[in-house]
């Protein structure tokens, strides 16, 4: 029986009617990962499930995202007008809302294959349903629990003259797949619903994003009602980041493929290749500080440290907002194509995006036209921008408006006529990103709203499967990703690093999921099969935990995300392990000389005790300085303190917020322990501001004019923060 699709409505419980209606009160929904998720209609369905106990409601998508909180009393007091002012008029996702107290129905249940970094590291109910899964492999997965439902947040065409198309915008990293295998199922027996939901807010992409809006069963379309979007805040990134950003940016070769993932080590990647592009002395003069070259020679084979001439281009599950600063820098402008052939010859340098007379001999030559030129070779010249997009083939000849052309590239008078009635001026058609999804700061999004036709013509966000892996896609074979994806450097990070070289990035050895494998796995694999790709994990050398300081570094640990036969590139801020193809004690060594010096003797002893590493062996001085004061130097080389600024990219907290901030963020270590949260209550019981100096932060934090003895104690901590701001303890640790 035929069903009705595309139909429209600005009433979201017909939505809900419309879709009970197709698929019965079981309801197995598949929602985007992250941003793309249609809050109004998912709000609704949920209310509708807590009404309806007979619904049976079982929710599967990654990365819910929910305003912050807060934990203690002070943090929620800091966070307060913060998150008014970001999600005051955002709605909140319900059901995620209730996941974190704990609060779902018995009739719904909700999975994840992926969640915000420690969001869940406590929550019995979603350690139980979450699934593990390469992100490749999430349509699969949603198909094998019964998914009869899938709803996304879509933007509308009309503005960008596209009547009839929708925009999956944020998140066609799933959702091309997913659509195919539903009517599929559908057409096999089993009732399914495809819902769009309309957000004018939302940025418009075309390319493979753009699809008709009749491919939905149904449409809610409600202006009034639209929402701003879910902001991710920059985060600050710390020296120890923007050191680790900046070896990784030594090892971009120019001309390559960049992947890089969220958070504050993207960031200082992103920021890094920036001053080596736009202010390369002094990027030079931290890599000569660091003497870069001397203990890392990997950079000049596999990197660079020159301005990035050819441009870079980017191939990354999640366009982060840094691409786009790279694309305004001009950084991100090596363009590809979506033919391996024409790829390959401009790969070679045979042909340049400049067109000429030799470019068609070229191409005739590798047989990718023929001489006389056909139809299609007219047409196909004319995709590319090799031929004006007004020249047709009609009659066996060239047509140019009212001109006429011989199609005989070996006659010279007809090549005199093609010269200048037909060639084009430069390739068309060049992607300088592709991505498959998005979430970021509302600046991002701003500015996605705001580029021109050709800026957003050159960003393709496009199916999670044509990025992530190698393996023949609807967009394109295993030779043409070959083709571009010439250089691939994958950049991602990890928590820790064992010394046999493997990567503990999502989970725990006690089996708790922290977040999740996402496509790190993907990328690590295609660095190993793509030639003069290289896979780089970046992390922090050391962590804060109960006020301890920790290598993250370890001999061993009782998980791991990516298997050591994957080992390649690691670094942290004190500098770049190249692991690839090495003997086990190489590995240690070499992970052993990126560590902190105040751990490196004991993973070293460990080492040898195993039989991993020669007896004989002895630290080298030139190992022993990987210290917080070396970093320090570090960044300062250059006597610039604005050089590496803890928000290169701009930020959403006012100073005092920042203030504050830190205040808090030392409250907390201080407090990590029994002992320290006595000393730390003792000591702020003394705190006064009897001069009025932090006046305007107690005011910001609602504790101007404390009444009762729990709010005069806390405006007495948050004084006490402030004051070690100024005047730090000593913590005897170099």
């Amino acid at each position: 029986m035929a069903v009705e699709r595309g139909q429209v409505s600005n009433d979201v419980n017909a939505c809900i009617d419309e879709v009970v209606r197709r698929v019965g009160k079981n309801i197995t929904l598949g929602l985007p990962l992250g941003l793309g998720k249609p809050v109004r209609f998912v709000n609704a369905l949920y209310q509708r499930a807590k009404d309806d106990p007979e619904i049976r409601l079982h929710i599967v998508t990654a990365l819910s995202l929910l305003a912050p909180k807060g934990g203690s009393a002070l943090e929620q007091r800091f966070l307060g007008p913060f998150v008014e002012r970001l999600y005051g008029a955002v709605p909140e996702l319900a059901y995620a809302r209730d996941v974190t107290s704990n609060r779902l129905p018995v009739n719904v249940q909700v999975s994840e294959f992926f969640f915000k970094a420690g969001s869940y590291l406590n929550n019995r109910s979603q350690q139980r349903h979450y699934v593990c899964t390469n992100y490749t492999h999430a349509v699969r997965d949603l198909m094998a629990v019964g998914v009869n439902v899938v709803a996304q947040m879509v933007a509308p065409g009309e503005a960008h003259d596209q009547p009839g198309q929708v925009s999956l915008s944020c998140n066609p990293d799933l959702t091309l797949d997913l659509i195919p295998r539903l009517r599929e199922r559908e057409e096999a027996g089993t009732p399914v619903a495809l819902v769009a939901e309309m957000n004018h807010n939302l940025p418009w992409f075309g390319h493979d994003a753009a699809i008709g809006a009749d491919r939905f069963d149904i449409v809610l379309d409600q202006p009034s009602s639209d929402h701003p979007l879910f902001s991710a805040p920059q985060m600050s990134v710390s020296s120890e980041d923007h050191l680790i950003g900046f070896y990784a940016s030594a090892l971009l070769k120019d001309g390559g493929t960049l992947q890089v993932g969220i958070g504050s080590l993207g960031a200082a990647l992103v920021h890094s290749a920036i001053l080596r592009h736009k202010h390369n002395d002094a990027w030079r003069a931290v890599f000569d500080h660091l003497r870069v070259d001397e203990h890392f020679p990997l950079v000049s084979e596999a990197g660079g440290t020159g301005p990035f001439e050819q441009g870079l281009y980017g191939c990354s599950e999640m366009m982060v907002d840094g691409f786009l600063y790279l694309m305004e820098q001009g950084i991100l402008s090596r363009e590809v194509y979506d033919h391996a052939g024409l790829q390959s010859l401009i790969n070679k340098g045979e042909i340049s995006e400049q067109v000429s007379l030799a470019t068609l001999d070229v191409l005739r030559r590798e047989k990718l036209i023929d001489s006389p030129l056909r139809a299609r070779d007219v047409r196909w010249l004319v995709r590319y921008g090799i031929f004006r997009e007004t020249v047709e083939f009609k009659g066996g000849r060239l047509r140019a408006g009212d001109q006429s052309v011989e199609g005989d590239l070996d006659n010279p008078e007809a090549r005199d006529a093609i010269e200048t009635l037909v060639l084009g001026d430069r390739l068309a058609g060049g992607i300088a990103m592709h991505g498959g999804f998005y979430v970021g700061p509302e600046r991002f999004y701003q500015s996605l709203r705001e580029l021109s036709d050709e800026q957003r013509g050159r960003i393709c966000m496009t199916s999670v499967n044509y990025i992530n892996h190698l393996y023949d896609h609807q967009f394109g074979d295993q030779k043409l990703k070959v083709a571009q994806r010439v250089h691939g450097r994958f950049i991602n990070s990890a928590m820790m690093y064992t010394l046999n070289g493997a990567g503990v990035s999502d989970g725990l050895e006690d089996g708790r999921v922290v977040s999740g494998v996402g496509g790190q796995y993907n990328f690590v694999a295609m660095a190993h099969e793509l030639p003069g790709a290289r896979s780089i994990l970046t992390l922090r050398s050391t962590r804060q935990s109960h006020g301890k300081v920790l290598s993250n570094i370890v001999f061993s640990y009782g998980h791991c995300t990516i298997p050591r036969h994957l080992r390649d590139i690691v670094i942290t801020e004190y500098g770049i392990a190249d692991l690839r193809g090495q003997s086990d004690e190489q590995v240690f060594l070499r992970l052993i000389r990126i560590a902190d010096s105040r751990f490196q003797q004991d993973l070293l002893s460990k080492a040898q005790k195993v039989g991993k590493v020669d007896p004989a062996f002895k630290l080298p001085d030139s190992w022993c300085n990987n210290t917080p004061e070396a970093i320090r130097r570090a960044v300062s080389v250059t006597g610039d303190p604005g050089l590496f600024p803890p928000f290169p990219f701009g930020r959403d907290f006012t100073d005092e917020e920042l203030t504050l901030g830190k205040a808090l963020k030392g409250l907390k270590a201080a407090t990590a322990t029994r002992r320290g949260k006595v000393a730390t209550l003792w000591q702020a019981l003394r705190a006064r501001d009897d001069e009025g100096r932090y006046a305007a932060l107690l005011e910001r934090m609602g504790l101007s004019s404390p009444s009762g003895l729990r709010e005069r104690l806390d405006q007495q901590l948050v004084v006490h923060g402030l004051q070690q701001l100024e005047s730090p303890p000593d913590t005897g640790n170099s």
